[in-house]
């Protein structure tokens, strides 16, 4: 698999979207989107910008293929959206796992 097909799946998947709802909102089959995540059908310049949008995440980001650093920041912004939804009591957990987490890499 590529790193745009991998990126694509990643943030479809951290939009919260399913491949046919992504086919719907674009207007094409559902397995165009499979083939894309496969990465087994190229990808438009037109489909990346769109799909781009749709995910919320920097075209840099999606056609990049050597990017570590910046893959981690975008993996971080994306995970912030999915943090943001949740309840206070749920987030204080969350931050206390990702606390003990940081804790247990250091020993």
């Amino acid at each position: 698999m590529s790193a745009l097909a991998d990126r694509l799946r990643m943030a479809r998947e951290q939009a919260g979207l399913s491949q046919g709802q992504v086919s719907r909102l674009l207007n094409v089959h559902r397995p165009t989107i499979s083939e894309m995540e496969a990465g087994r059908r190229k990808v438009s310049a037109e489909e990346l910008i769109k799909l781009a949008k749709l995910y919320d995440v920097s075209l840099e980001w999606l056609t990049e293929d050597k990017k570590e650093d910046s893959d981690n920041d975008e993996r971080v912004k994306l995970a912030a959206r999915e943090l943001a939804k949740l309840e206070k009591s749920d987030l204080d957990l969350v931050l206390k796992m990702l606390r003990t987490l940081k804790r247990s890499k250091k020993t």
